[in-house]
């Protein structure tokens, strides 16, 4: 049998940067050599990380492994969806002006542009980036 390819793509939300490789298989996800049920807290992170593989109906065609570093929970999760929406585009590449191309359907669904809000510096003289010592008058 001839070696399956493998399409990968790369994702970044917040601090967290993902390496997301897609491998032909039965839907398996592991992220950082866990089950990803195991790795997120929340089942509503889980369901946010496979909306691209949902909305190109290949959530039973794939095995994605994730390896992912920084950031917290929400921004990895970002981080992987952005690289599954990647790596799907790559396996999808071929095809992509066609009618019915991934990109279309991840373009109209919102994944493939990339999140760039990040938390904003501490400015001096302020508590927080924005936020100001409370003011007495006397």
């Amino acid at each position: 049998m001839a070696k399956d390819k493998i399409y990968t793509g790369t994702g970044r939300r917040k601090t967290s940067v993902a390496r997301v490789r897609l491998i032909p298989g039965s839907g398996k996800i592991t992220v950082n050599g866990q089950d990803v049920h195991d790795y997120l807290p929340y089942e509503t992170l889980v369901m946010d990380l496979c909306q691209p593989l949902d909305v190109t109906k290949t959530r039973e065609t794939f095995d994605v492994e994730a390896d992912v570093t920084g950031g917290g929970f929400s921004g990895q999760t970002g981080a992987i969806r952005l690289g599954i929406t990647r790596a799907l585009l790559n396996y999808d590449a071929p095809n992509k002006d066609s009618e019915d191309s991934y990109r279309k359907l991840l373009k109209a669904s919102g994944f493939v542009t990339r999140d760039a809000r990040k938390k904003e510096r501490k400015k001096p003289g302020l508590k927080k980036a924005r936020r100001a010592p409370q003011f007495s008058k006397r």
